[in-house]
């Protein structure tokens, strides 16, 4: 009967045991695939129509879309970006972490069965209950430790997207400027080519010496040079970009970029930059992560300071034996008597001060980016009103009076054919002074991690990819 009995509660502690049990699903990593889905991304896809529809406003007139801006690259990339995926799975890490550290002890079962030479009842049997009580608040404080961690990876996601932001407004940046550039000098090259057609002919009739047709001729092939240049930078640039959005060069195709701001960069008055300083620095996602990672560090020591107590093991127990039914019942623990936990303890102390000075050193480099980047935009921006006021203004008086000298019988084609040229030199000097001025306002924007103008909000993000 006994053995009857045994048998029935064998069958129902496993039926207990593997009910609900996790399956494993392999996934094994196919390389030729992933490659294929990254070649066949594109803009026209349903579901990246959808994300956009949802975070961009306005929303672009006709999709595919018939150009590139800010807004729509950005969600574009936060669509497809790897660097959120990756960070996408560590919070999906560290979220499981917090579900692995509010799992209990499970108690354990310890059975046995034998015979006996005993005439009169040879059959021996027993089984062993053992429960686990945590004592101190330990689970409650691994739970604490690991939401910490989790709130931390968050955290970090929402970092990972500002990086990407930043590097995909530095390589918006660069492709337009590289194709302003490509217009400036291939305008250049037309004028120093007409310049020069119109010094030959003088060279002809004997008006100029051949060293000044020597000359426009070097600055010609210079000029022609830059222009291969130029041209070789709107392909880089726009390879570059279509990395940082996270799609292969062809889904980019031949589309324009639009960006009414990169002309006239923001005055400092207009930026909200005494609110920011006023919230401090938590608007900074690296400085939020690190005082998450500061609470974890903490929890972490409180864990290992509640592990100098003992848990306690209940024992209950059955055995039968000699015709006997024997009932015991025993609570067991460690003795503290060779380990306190000390050492442990003081690692978790040791992390902790770590983590405190990681967040000091942390705070003040972001201290000096922002009074080091706010300072670089002020000069810079001074640098581009005074190019774009002073130079522009003289280049075209210049000009319009070599026209009128022209007009009036005073001046020739190839003084005004110069005074064009040097107006190009001009516009190109003025572009690379507004692109210096747009870097250092990026540069502004990542010191405090934020949006300074209208309309560029960051698209939603979420742990699941969209």
């Amino acid at each position: 009967m006994f053995v009857r009995d045994a048998w029935c509660a064998g069958l129902i502690i496993g039926v207990l045991v593997t009910c609900g049990c996790a399956r494993y699903h392999p996934r094994a990593l196919d390389p030729p695939r992933l490659e294929r889905e990254y070649r066949n991304r594109s803009l026209a896809t349903e579901g990246l129509r959808a994300y956009v529809d949802s975070n961009v406003t306005p929303k672009p007139p006709e999709w595919p879309p018939a150009w590139l801006d800010l807004p729509l690259v950005t969600a574009v990339a936060f669509y497809y970006n790897p660097e959120l995926d990756v960070a996408r799975a560590r919070v999906e890490t560290a979220e499981a972490a917090v579900v692995t550290a509010g799992g209990r002890v499970n108690p354990s079962l310890n059975t046995g069965g034998g015979y006996s030479d005993n005439p009169e009842s040879a059959l021996v049997f027993h089984f062993d209950l053992a429960f686990t009580i945590e004592t101190a608040a330990k689970r409650a404080l691994r739970i604490l430790q690991a939401q910490k961690l989790a709130e931390a990876a968050r955290t970090e996601l929402a970092e990972t997207a500002w990086r990407v932001r930043s590097k995909m407004r530095g390589a918006l940046l660069a492709h337009l400027f590289a194709a302003r550039r490509l217009d400036l000098v291939q305008g250049e090259v037309a004028v120093r080519t007409e310049s020069l057609e119109l010094l030959k002919k003088r060279l002809e009739v004997g008006e100029v010496s051949r060293p000044d047709v020597t000359a426009a001729e070097i600055e010609t092939s210079t000029a022609t040079v830059a222009l291969r240049t130029a041209a070789g930078q709107v392909v880089e640039t726009r390879a570059a970009l279509a990395a940082a959005v996270g799609v292969p060069i062809d889904a980019l195709g031949a589309l324009p970029v639009r960006w009414q701001e990169a002309d006239a960069p923001p005055a400092l008055d207009r930026l909200p930059l005494e609110k920011v300083q006023e919230a401090g620095l938590l608007h900074r996602a690296d400085v939020r992560r690190s005082l998450l990672a500061y609470a974890a560090a903490e929890a972490a020591l409180r864990l290992e300071v509640a592990r100098q107590y003992p848990d306690i093991d209940l024992n209950p127990g059955y055995s039968f034996d000699e015709a006997h039914h024997k009932i015991a019942f025993g609570p067991a623990f460690a003795l503290p008597v060779f380990s306190r936990n000390k050492g442990p303890i003081a690692e978790a102390e040791a992390r902790r001060q770590e983590g405190a000075a990681l967040f000091t050193a942390l705070q003040a480099q972001a201290i000096a980016e922002m009074e080091t980047s706010l300072a670089r935009y002020r000069t810079a921006l001074a640098e581009f009103d005074e190019a774009d006021r002073r130079l522009a203004q003289l280049q075209r008086e210049r000009e319009e009076s070599v026209r009128r000298a022209l007009a009036a019988g005073e001046e020739d084609r190839v003084a005004l054919a110069g005074a064009r040229v040097e107006s190009a030199v001009a516009a190109r000097v003025r572009l690379d002074v507004l692109e210096r001025a747009q870097v250092a306002f990026g540069a502004l924007e990542d010191a405090v991690q934020q949006p300074l103008t209208g309309g560029s909000a960051l698209p939603a993000i979420t742990v699941k990819r969209p």
